[in-house]
């Protein structure tokens, strides 16, 4: 038996798998039902006192999700757990972080403060942020920031045959050229103005002087896709390729991965979020990451859960 333990909220236990393994850690099962009623039951199947317990749960689609994962944190407390840690590779509710309209919830704050009060370190990655700079301006926890983008450039350039990066818009360019570099393509990106949550459009460049090229949409989340829709109808009347959408957050409305399958010749995506379009694995990256957090959390003095093997340092946040 090892000092960690790690256990997984339902629908992450392949990932919660993977990590266990990578950190050479315990792996314990938790139970967790509806009653009639539909309020939450939550039961430790193996005794968290005095270890370092990793919870698993990935935050997309939340809201049924929060309370089961906040009775976890809670009752690992209780039963004596050393130290409580979140490995949560999608983090929800980072859309709302400011009052755009009189009366509007600020969501993304209270949904911070209510996630940090039961937990002692969290782990994700690429979370959404717009206004906000670095995490810590809402988590005042010890945290750290994976960034998937060398895992998505090296399977661009495992799985493509002359990839040309485009990403998203303007204020994507830093990160596309990062996934550019990495997998020797060149990029280019595309403007875009969002009136509403399925209207979006879309300027792509006159790409001509690349048409030879293998279009690769790169983005941090799918959610209504309509911005590699587009993006592919364009591509298309410009005479290119059927392009390869890549993505690190799965979320997909409803439809949308269907929608994508008719227009582009492949849809990938990590394996950040559960989904039959995971190829890319980032699992070794939140292994060293909460590996970091472990060891932060008893002071330097451990060396933290053993690794199998080294991954790139990806590494952000506090």
């Amino acid at each position: 038996m090892t000092d960690v333990l790690v256990m997984a909220l339902p629908g992450n236990e392949a990932l919660a798998q993977l990590l266990a393994h990578r950190l050479d850690a315990d792996l314990g099962t938790l139970e967790t039902r509806r009653f009639p009623d539909e309020e939450t039951y939550v039961r430790f199947r193996v005794d968290p006192k005095g270890r370092s317990l990793i919870l698993v749960c990935t935050l997309d689609r939340p809201d049924p999700k929060f309370l089961s994962l906040a009775f976890a944190a809670a009752a690992a407390h209780d039963l004596g757990a050393a130290s409580v840690g979140l490995v949560a590779p999608y983090l929800a509710y980072m859309r709302q972080d400011k009052r755009f309209h009189e009366g509007e919830a600020v969501t993304s704050t209270t949904f911070a403060r209510l996630l940090s009060s039961g937990i002692d370190w969290l782990v994700t990655i690429d979370p959404h942020l717009h206004r906000h700079k670095i995490l810590d301006e809402l988590y005042l926890i010890p945290n750290r920031v994976g960034h998937a983008a060398p895992f998505m450039a090296d399977w661009i350039r495992a799985n493509v045959q002359r990839p040309l990066i485009i990403g998203p818009d303007v204020e994507s360019e830093q990160w596309v050229a990062e996934v550019a570099t990495r997998a020797g393509a060149p990029f280019r990106v595309l403007r875009k103005e969002r009136r509403g949550d399925r209207d979006v459009e879309i300027t792509v460049p006159d790409l001509g002087e690349v048409s030879d090229q293998t279009p690769v949409l790169v983005d941090d989340i799918i959610s209504s896709g309509q911005t590699m829709l587009e993006t592919a109808r364009q591509l298309k009347e410009q005479g290119l390729a059927a392009p390869v959408c890549v993505a690190v957050h799965a979320i997909f409305a409803d439809g949308v991965y269907a929608a994508l399958q008719d227009v582009a010749a492949l849809v990938a995506t990590t394996n950040a979020v559960p989904h039959q379009s995971n190829a890319i694995d980032v699992a070794p990256l939140l292994a060293n990451l909460a590996q970091d957090l472990y060891a932060a959390t008893r002071g330097g003095q451990a060396q933290g859960p053993r690794l199998g093997r080294a991954v790139p340092d990806c590494r952000g946040g506090r």
